[in-house]
């Protein structure tokens, strides 16, 4: 058995699909400087389970290589590139999954959110409710160690310190399966790919497509996409920032939260979720008023139900920065917390999991591009 067929998605229609696919695209190149993938396409005669899976999350799904295929649908040769390369990111993010039982959970994407959240805030509501005093958990609470009256520091460190944890083990367990499995395994990566790849993760150039942007809603080029993943990206980086600033403030310096509405947890976390909030509920609108053709509608549960949850801890996170001081503040706290449990245990099981993939997928196309040849 080769190489290619013992790769975990070998036998997958959509691989094949895929296949038939980059063999008229090689030979049409229309859409060369559409975006990384044509270029890399190029670079290749055959291709492997492990290069069309690398193509697929390599493509950040503008679609204007459909508009702009002359062998899109109806053609007879139905090409749809966006759609089945989604597809196959789906498969990818299910066969390198850790612990690999846990791949099954990709096909039912959009409940698994739903019920971990439901899940995780409802435990944590009751159990708040059945430990607090009434009396303390309904009433306004003031000044430094607020919050820990209603939640202990150590209960609140070790939910969310271990879901994190475990978050952060499955995702490095699950990147360096997909890492070998796409053929880079063993290759030496050198800073210029590296910056180069970070560059192109945190600009999200590739969402540009050809240029003028994403074909957002029908054939014509858009931005907007683009800018709504940024305020995505940045907000959730800007939220992590400040629970990372209020973790260092409180260990080395002493600071208990609540802070003070300039310190610099308060404002890393304010703009943080204004911008995710933005995002999320603009990227939902941009899925539900697209072209319906070149995106696997399958797949659009997973996807609204993680920018649900984004949005919800977003939210709650700042309506408790205005009911700090009062006594909806118990209740609200919790769940927040539960949304946060939530969104951790099913990181590595979500759509969020793209955004590993990719920047590797990145990274490796930045390495053949200096290597002129595929890894």
């Amino acid at each position: 058995m080769s190489a290619t067929d013992q790769h975990p998605l070998a036998a997958s229609p959509h691989i094949a699909e895929a296949r038939r696919y980059m063999e008229v695209c090689n030979a049409c190149r229309y859409c060369e400087g559409y975006c990384a993938v044509f270029p890399a396409m190029a670079m290749r005669r055959d291709f492997s389970a492990g290069d069309l899976t690398h193509l697929a999350n390599l493509c950040h799904g503008c679609k204007g290589c459909y508009h702009a295929c002359q062998y899109a649908p109806p053609h007879a040769f139905g090409i749809n590139v966006p759609a089945t390369f989604a597809e196959i990111r789906q498969e990818s993010y299910a066969a390198y999954a850790w612990p690999p039982a846990a791949g099954r959970l990709f096909e039912r994407n959009g409940t698994v959110v739903s019920l971990a959240t439901a899940l995780f805030v409802t435990l944590l509501l009751v159990a708040v409710a059945a430990i607090k005093d009434p009396g303390v958990l309904y009433a306004p609470q003031t000044g430094p160690g607020a919050f820990y009256r209603i939640i202990p520091l150590w209960l609140m460190n070790l939910l969310a310190g271990g879901s994190f944890l475990y978050a952060l083990v499955a995702l490095v367990m699950g990147g360096i399966g997909y890492w070998r499995a796409t053929g880079a395994g063993g290759v030496p990566i050198a800073a210029p790919p590296v910056l180069e790849a970070a560059h192109d993760i945190f600009t999200l150039q590739n969402l540009g497509g050809g240029g003028h942007g994403c074909n957002d809603l029908d054939d014509s080029f858009a931005m907007l996409r683009r800018r709504l993943h940024h305020a995505v990206f940045y907000g959730f980086l800007l939220c992590f920032a400040a629970t990372t600033s209020g973790f260092l403030a409180h260990t080395f310096l002493g600071w208990h939260a609540p802070y003070s509405l300039l310190s610099l947890p308060v404002l890393l976390g304010t703009i943080g979720g204004a911008l995710l909030m933005i995002g999320t509920v603009g990227l939902a609108w941009v899925k539900t008023v697209t072209d319906p053709v070149p995106v696997a509608r399958r797949l659009m549960g997973g996807e609204y139900a993680l920018l649900a949850l984004l949005f919800l801890i977003a939210a709650t996170g700042l309506l408790l920065l205005a009911v700090r001081h009062t006594g909806a503040m118990g209740l609200l706290l919790a769940f927040h917390l539960g949304l946060v449990l939530a969104f951790f245990v099913t990181l590595p099981y979500s759509k969020m999991v793209h955004g590993l993939y990719r920047g590797l997928a990145l990274l490796r196309n930045a390495i053949e591009k200096r290597r002129g040849a595929p890894v």
